[in-house]
């Protein structure tokens, strides 16, 4: 925010997928259109680290289109409540307490996936590709970039609001790249935080959040831009129920997918091509979201919003249910013996 993005809005990974489809010309919203460094820095980043550590795979074919269908539904999750996990942490620490709503139902969400995970739910295993395909992403991305920096005249730029707000492109590339190393060295995760806490006790994925947390709290006190409360908040609003259903809905999502949208990135930087239709899904999402009125704003949820997610919970929960083994099921309760 100190180097020119919009308050509480330093890293969304919902947010700037959102303004990037703008730039694009994917939505017409004026006020959220620009191509986000930090997107492209995360992707080269983690690209970079995986290729140089030995873990970069090119893999995919684990159910293509529930994925899509997922990060479509991810995003508008995160579009009621405006923002992602990321951001979500972000608010708390500027003093949002709007966001303490977005956790509640970012958990329960999370909660709810682990229920489909404990019975065999599964996307069905991957298959190696050819090491090019999964070049294919990052050299999208580093075009996007190249498209930021020419600025040609088919690319929109946002002229006031959120979009207008942001930090000059070698500072805010070299942010992302920061943020894509670490990621995918400390596989940071709020989605696997929160299921590993849940499940195993293990806190370790979480701790790089609440790291987070106090880095971010540290600094905003620091420059005096910490704003406790629950209005006047930026980028935000304050209707407690809709923010815990949007991130409920992130939540089911995500855990299904098995990562959060800042996850999803590192693993298509990585070679994953489930992530990067994962991806491309949330992109699909944010454009939609925008496109038909979908996407809630600072006076709040709108109709066509609320419509949505709860018609997303819904769709979550049932590819959440006939993607289940029902061998396992049936193996859990001593009825037949699965082979190892």
């Amino acid at each position: 925010m100190v180097l020119g993005n919009a308050g509480n809005y330093g890293l969304c990974i919902a947010c700037f997928i959102r303004d990037t489809v703008g730039a694009l010309g994917f939505h017409r919203a004026a006020v959220v259109q620009y191509i986000r460094p930090e997107i492209i820095g995360i992707v080269l980043g983690a690209f970079f680290m995986a290729v140089a550590g030995k873990e970069y795979s090119a893999r995919g074919g684990s159910s293509p289109f529930a994925r899509f269908v997922l990060g479509f539904l991810v995003i508008v999750g995160a579009l009621m409540f405006l923002g992602c996990p990321l951001r979500m942490i972000l608010r708390l620490a500027g003093g949002d307490l709007n966001a303490i709503f977005g956790i509640l139902g970012f958990a329960t969400g999370i909660g709810t996936g682990i229920i489909f995970l404990n019975n065999g739910f599964s996307l069905k295993r991957t298959y190696s590709l050819s090491s090019f395909e999964g070049y294919l992403f990052p050299l999208v991305c580093t075009g996007i970039l190249l498209l930021l920096i020419t600025r040609p005249g088919f690319i929109f730029f946002s002229e006031s609001g959120p979009g207008a707000s942001h930090a000059p492109i070698v500072i805010s590339l070299a942010a992302g790249l920061v943020v894509g190393v670490l990621a995918q060295k400390t596989r940071l995760c709020m989605v696997g935080g929160l299921r590993d806490l849940f499940m195993f006790k293990d806190w370790h994925l979480l701790s790089g959040f609440l790291a987070i947390l106090v880095a971010a709290l540290a600094a905003n006190l620091a420059f005096g831009t910490f704003n406790l409360g629950f209005t006047g908040q930026p980028i935000a609003h304050s209707d407690g129920l809709w923010n815990f259903l949007g991130m409920a809905l992130a939540g089911l999502g995500s855990v299904l997918l098995g990562g959060c949208p800042l996850r999803q990135l590192i693993l298509s930087a990585e070679g994953n091509i489930d992530s990067v239709i994962t991806v491309l899904g949330m992109a699909a999402g944010a454009a939609t979201a925008h496109n038909f009125g979908l996407a809630a704003s600072a006076e709040g949820p709108t109709a066509n919003g609320k419509i949505a997610v709860l018609l997303g919970l819904l769709v979550v929960a049932a590819i959440g249910y006939f993607n289940m083994d029902r061998s396992f099921e049936l193996n859990m309760k001593g009825d037949v013996k699965i082979e190892a």
